[in-house]
């Protein structure tokens, strides 16, 4: 932590020990109050700015309690204007002779809002959608009012789905049947000829190259998805014979969701160009190069090639794609093919983000203390008493290891029944001082003690909040994934406090205990000690890729409150939407409970308490309206 005292504390400290201005991407900062802003650009072109914390108390006036997932309209708009426009940059630039076609992932936020918005604000850019399945194409073909946008069909598709597809085609969408298994082309073949519509082809090649990061299994030979190079031939001799080869018009090719090396996305274009190239030497009617997905985020700021964060900038992205691929089409007099990319996470992982209320804390700190230890204690009592002021820079290693042994030397016979719980009680207090000792003398020495570290996570606090971590960050139970977690307020103030998070799930991986770091990751988190009077409030950062849809009913927790907030040009905000959080009876009715027949066997079951004389009519009523105002509630812990 910040070595700076409570006096010389800035809110440009702050700024620097949770790297905010390098991870919130000009998004989000730290106001003059000390509080998390968030600053946005109009419609009209106008910068806006406002209190992420003052959005917060709007919400819960209007009932929108923490937890509460907050979307930005604004900055999924300008994400998708920054991507496009990049693009339309590097082609301008180098006089590339194609334009740029964008797609956004269904899967990576199926919800409506999130949708609805990319269709509008894209659909100046062509940008369209990329679906996996049958419920995805659907969304796209009844959101997606452009035509010129692509509509990129991939995963497993069955007649339903290809028909629904070539339907679309006829309508005029340009829905590309991206080849992902040799099953699937005499599927398209077969209902080409039975409702007499060409289709749009693409087929996914397996590339050689393999890429960093924790998507990397869609790279390489391994890929659960694509067509190997002999596969490859071998569709287009079956087109040849078909005559319909002038049907495969794109490549596509997806190496990972998150590539944090510049490298790698230009040498994996660099293959698929050679694959590209001989395409159109075979005679397909080629004209779409597909990337897949690959844009990074960088969750961590440290503008790396660490897992998460990336070593480019997005002009720099676009800019290597293009010139890669002209520098290898051009001496070969290959045309230029429009570019597609499939940027979900980077579209909208910036949109979204999770604010939830500290509920307790618990601090790994030594209760009271006698200031004279009983003769009648065990030695090793005494002996951990004695440290604590014989402790120094010279012996500190000595008197941490001897503390240690006297303390599991006395839980060895605490469980003999040698010593009482009082004692035993009394031992740990007294080795928390020590260590507490031990830590402040360690902090101030040049080489400090070997276990410092280790020891300060061991008397970090452990923060309780208000959200489930199964349920609203999936990713970071399931795949350690790092997303930035900071204080929405108090950043005027130092942060004395180190500590974990701990969701409301009563699971033992239901914490948070991997922090970002520009150095990787570290255990655990400064934070300000909570005041009895207030919320102490905490954001979790660019969730909104995958997070909504990924996460599960963990201890029935449902889906937090969701509000969507434009921004004026006066810097005012609207609520645009208000989605409750799931109720009790949402969550009961999702594993097939009767919500209703649940409350007519309660009341039944107090009816017989009252012909038992256990309780009165009145106090009857009373219980079964707290049972069904509890059906109707909140999931999460409310006030």
């Amino acid at each position: 932590m910040n070595t700076k005292s409570h006096l010389t504390w800035s809110t440009d400290d702050a700024a620097e020990l949770y790297a905010i201005n390098e991870w919130g991407a000009g998004y989000f900062k730290i106001d003059h109050n000390g509080e998390v802003a968030v600053t946005s650009t109009t419609e009209n072109n106008v910068q806006v700015q406002a209190s992420v914390l003052d959005i917060v108390r709007q919400a819960r006036e209007r009932g929108m309690d923490a937890p509460v997932l907050i979307r930005f309209e604004d900055l999924l708009a300008q994400q998708i204007k920054r991507l496009n426009e990049a693009f339309r940059k590097a082609i301008k630039d180098s006089h590339y002779q194609a334009e740029y076609r964008g797609v956004f992932p269904v899967k990576v936020n199926q919800q409506c809002h999130v949708i609805e918005e990319i269709a509008q604000v894209g659909a100046p850019y062509n940008h369209g959608f990329e679906a996996g399945s049958k419920p995805e194409l659907i969304i796209a073909l009844a959101t997606l009012e452009n035509r010129e946008a692509c509509i990129i069909c991939n995963g497993y598709k069955d007649e339903e789905f290809i028909d629904l597809g070539l339907q679309a085609c006829n309508m005029g969408y340009n829905v590309f049947f991206v080849i992902e298994t040799p099953s699937e082309l005499p599927i398209i073949l077969k209902r080409s000829r039975a409702l007499g519509i060409k289709p749009m082809i693409g087929v996914r090649v397996k590339l050689a190259s393999m890429v960093g990061g924790h998507w990397n299994a869609t790279s390489g030979d391994r890929s659960i998805f694509g067509l190997s190079t002999a596969q490859v031939i071998e569709l287009v001799d079956t087109l040849k014979a078909e005559d319909m080869l002038d049907c495969l018009q794109l490549l596509h090719y997806h190496l990972g969701s998150q590539i944090p090396n510049i490298r790698d996305i230009r040498t994996g274009v660099l293959e698929a160009c050679q694959v590209y190239m001989d395409l159109v030497r075979e005679g397909a009617n080629m004209g779409y190069l597909d990337l897949g997905g690959g844009l990074a985020v960088d969750y961590d700021g440290s503008k790396s090639n660490y897992v998460h964060s990336r070593n480019y900038s997005l002009d720099e992205y676009c800019a290597d794609i293009v010139d890669v691929i002209m520098s290898t089409l051009d001496p070969f007099n290959i045309s230029h093919p429009i570019i597609v990319t499939e940027s979900g996470r980077a579209t909208v992982a910036y949109s979204s983000l999770l604010v939830f209320n500290v509920l307790d804390v618990a601090h790994y700190e030594p209760g009271k203390i006698p200031s004279e230890i009983p003769a009648s204690e065990n030695v090793m009592v005494h002996n951990l008493s004695d440290l604590i002021s014989l402790v120094n820079e010279r012996n500190i290693q000595e008197c941490y290891n001897d503390a240690v042994f006297y303390r599991d030397e006395l839980r060895e016979i605490f469980k003999r029944g040698q010593i009482n719980l009082r004692s035993r009680s009394l031992a740990e207090n007294l080795f928390l001082a020590v260590m507490h000792r031990i830590l402040a003398i360690a902090e101030e020495m040049p080489r400090g003690l070997d276990e410092a570290e280790k020891l300060k996570d061991q008397l970090s606090d452990i923060f309780y909040c208000n959200f489930s971590l199964f349920q609203s960050l999936p990713d970071m139970w399931a795949i350690e994934q790092v997303f930035p977690v900071m204080p929405l307020h108090r950043l005027d103030e130092k942060p004395i406090r180190n500590a974990i998070i701990a969701d409301i799930t009563c699971d033992c991986d239901g914490k948070i205990d991997r922090f970002a770091d520009h150095r990787g990751t570290r255990k655990t988190l400064p934070l300000h000690q909570p005041k009895d009077d207030e919320e102490y409030y905490i954001g979790a950062f660019l969730v909104g890729a995958y997070q909504e849809t990924l996460g599960d009913l963990h201890n029935l927790f449902g889906d937090t409150n969701v509000v969507s907030i434009r921004f004026n040009d006066d810097g005012s905000y609207d609520f645009i939407h208000e989605i409750e959080g799931d109720s009790i009876a949402d969550v009961l009715s999702y594993v097939e409970y009767n919500p209703q027949e649940m409350q007519n066997r309660f009341r039944r079951t107090a009816e017989q308490a009252v012909r038992e004389g256990r309780i009165t009519p009145a106090e009857r009523l009373k219980i079964m309206n707290a049972f069904s105002d509890s059906m109707r509630g909140y999931t999460y812990y409310e006030k």
